[in-house]
């Protein structure tokens, strides 16, 4: 079986102290990467980032993913050389134009091949690009370790943007928000509000999609989360790596309570076959 790698994405939305406890947890229940999102609004990556850094010993850390068009380079290479310092090597580098940015982004294929030749030339570190259309996927391909699908649960996506990477070398990854309880019901629920922050933005972008409702529905909520029982996201992260991708990074909430969620998935997902 091909090795499964598992991380967690975290929101810059929470309490100091927060970040650190959860990336501890994620380290301890044997999840690979935890990962911190750059949203406008919350806090900087960079700030759980460097939390869970001095609570671990592990894990690799990394942004995913820093904006180019909102950060200088000099700013970009400057954070990433103190996480990696911070983490004693475990630092990962991820880069995106962001979609629902709703400023000029010329030329960002570009532009993000420019970031990343600038920063990873003073640190040495791995690479990820987020991205959906062609020519960023296809940078990912050439230059990239990781491609990150955001916002995307969809296994049909998986064949779609291994043909548009041209590489064998570049992993997958699927990132979506996750939430799963015993109570199947109350997660997928929670899901379907939790994913209608972006679903406008994804739903667009993904070309297996003909016909995109303006809300998203029960019915497609699996093409934009990991949610339900247990036995549901099992059943699901199956089919998203029997489709090709190389990890998968649940993002927060986790669960309708953070820790019992990590927890769930850990004894059900990350040790399946054990």
């Amino acid at each position: 079986m091909t090795t499964r790698r598992f991380g967690i994405g975290l929101r810059g939305n929470l309490h100091a102290g927060e970040y650190a406890r959860l990336g501890r947890l994620a380290e301890d229940l044997g999840f690979d990467v935890v990962s911190a999102f750059h949203d406008l609004g919350d806090q900087s990556a960079i700030v759980p980032l460097l939390e869970v850094a001095g609570a671990t010993t592990r894990v690799r850390l990394g942004p995913a993913c820093l904006n180019p068009y909102t950060m200088a380079y000099e700013e970009i290479a400057e954070a990433m050389a103190e996480l990696n310092v911070a983490s004693g090597g475990r630092a990962y580098l991820g880069l995106a134009r962001g979609a629902w940015l709703g400023i000029a982004q010329a030329d960002a294929v570009a532009r993000v091949r420019d970031a990343a030749r600038f920063v990873t030339s003073r640190v040495d570190i791995p690479l990820l690009i987020g991205g959906w259309g062609p020519r960023m996927v296809a940078l990912a391909g050439q230059i990239a370790d990781e491609l990150k699908i955001g916002g995307s649960a969809n296994p049909a996506i998986v064949p779609v943007m291994r043909s548009r990477l041209g590489s064998e070398r570049t992993g997958i990854v699927l990132g979506a928000v996750t939430v799963v309880d015993d109570d199947g019901v109350a997660a997928r629920a929670h899901a379907l509000a939790t994913v209608q922050r972006y679903y406008e933005v994804v739903a667009r972008l993904d070309p297996t999609l003909t016909d995109v409702p303006a809300a998203v529905t029960d019915d497609l909520l699996d093409l934009f989360a990991f949610a339900g029982t247990p036995e549901q996201v099992v059943r699901h992260v199956d089919a998203v790596f029997a489709a090709g991708a190389s990890r998968v990074e649940f993002g927060a909430p986790f669960g309708l309570e953070s820790e019992t969620g990590l927890r769930l998935l850990a004894g059900n997902v990350l040790r399946r076959g054990e």
